[in-house]
């Protein structure tokens, strides 16, 4: 397994629409695509409470490639994205890091 973290900076004032873009669209065709999460959080106390949080879990890189860009592309999430930007951008800066698990984390 390989599990992605992922830490989105909203732009201020932009929190609420990031997370109703999640809740309502990107996890309805994640799951379509069979993209599995791992969880979600928002910062309450650390370096800014405007960062949204979520880990993927993968089988390999290989797999992420090809369900990744298969999502990038798909007609749904591209709508789906623009139309939760009609009002301006959400997100001011992604960051995504690939871990593997220790052989004595509790999660493989």
């Amino acid at each position: 397994m390989i599990y992605e973290l992922r830490i989105y900076d909203a732009l201020p004032g932009r929190m609420p629409a990031l997370l109703k873009r999640f809740e309502t669209q990107t996890l309805r065709i994640w799951g379509r695509m069979g993209i599995r999460q791992g969880g979600f959080w928002t910062t309450v106390i650390g370096p800014s409470n405007l960062q949204l949080t979520y880990m993927l879990v993968w089988e390999s890189m290989a797999e992420r490639e090809s369900k990744w860009t298969a999502f990038q592309t798909d007609p749904e999430w591209i709508a789906a994205w623009a139309e939760s930007e009609k009002d301006g951008i959400i997100v001011s800066k992604v960051a995504s890091s690939f871990l593997s698990p220790t052989k004595f984390s509790s999660l493989q």
